[in-house]
């Protein structure tokens, strides 16, 4: 039976109208506008365009929104001062580090400068420290969407076997731990696992963020798993993106499944303006 969809698109929709409800209550009540500020290094054009997206979110919810924009030769010092200016501005109530920077930057430093009550992103080392320990004030926006889409749908998370494909600081180890914050059993898998198969036909639910083109073939995939597909990626001679996973082979044998695109990545923005919001009313 073909797999039934997660709509990221619809969900982030609907999670958007509330948050827009909740800024203009807070306003009313407090007087504060909840304000992003993002930060973006270079000339990179996906960057360019996930920023452009963010603002437009974030004043289509009534918030504030700033872009720093930083060129691609900005040395660490002038960053980390930038960072520590909207530290100490108490009307940014969240600030972002646009993902990647320059190869010549330090990226993890960067972040490590972004206060723990501003870090909406949830990617410092402070904020990651924080989720392993159970206690996070902010859960990186992508995770935290993945596992509020799944809880919108009502598929239960506790008790299943949840593999993650990927490792990385963004999507790949939050998302593991969160799933298992969240009392899943988990494994993490990558792009060196051995026999990747053997371990993702393991899954109830598989989580594909390793950012290579439908390396998730459907042969691979246990049959009425649920198929969360966080990749997105350019593949010449292809006429549209696609995901981590073979969509159409996966659709066949998943229960449920995110599609690429309008499953993860509009989720992602949902709960960027989630987290400024909650730190505004903070």
């Amino acid at each position: 039976m073909p797999a039934q969809i997660l709509d990221g698109s619809a969900t982030s929709k609907q999670i958007r109208e509330e948050i827009k409800t909740e800024v203009a209550e807070l306003k009313a009540r407090t007087g504060i506008t909840p304000h992003l500020s993002v930060m973006i290094v270079g000339e990179d054009p996906a960057s360019q365009t996930y920023v452009r997206m963010k603002h437009k979110a974030c004043l289509t919810a009534g918030m504030l929104s700033t872009i720093h924009e930083l060129p691609a030769s900005s040395s660490q010092t002038e960053i980390i001062d930038i960072i520590k200016a909207l530290n100490a501005d108490p009307n940014v109530h969240g600030i972002m580090v646009q993902h990647p920077v320059p190869r010549h930057l330090d990226e993890l430093d960067i972040l490590a400068t972004v206060a723990r009550e501003k870090d909406v992103d949830g990617i410092s080392r402070d904020s990651l420290g924080s989720l392993m320990t159970g206690e996070p004030i902010f859960i990186s926006a992508t995770p935290a969407g993945i596992i509020e889409l799944l809880d919108r749908y009502n598929i239960p998370i506790e008790g299943k076997h949840a593999v993650v494909v990927g490792r990385s600081i963004i999507l790949g180890k939050p998302v593991a731990i969160y799933l298992l914050n969240r009392n899943a059993t988990v494994t993490i898998c990558h792009t060196r696992t051995r026999d990747l198969g053997e371990m993702t036909r393991q899954a109830d639910i598989l989580v594909a963020a390793v950012g290579r083109p439908e390396i998730i073939t459907g042969d691979m995939i246990k049959e009425g798993a649920v198929v969360v597909d966080a990749g997105f990626n350019k593949v010449e001679g292809r006429d549209k993106d696609v995901g981590d996973v073979e969509f159409e082979a996966a659709f066949q044998k998943a229960s449920w499944i995110t599609p690429v695109p309008g499953g993860v990545g509009p989720m992602t923005i949902a709960m960027l303006l989630k987290n400024t919001l909650k730190a505004a009313k903070k």
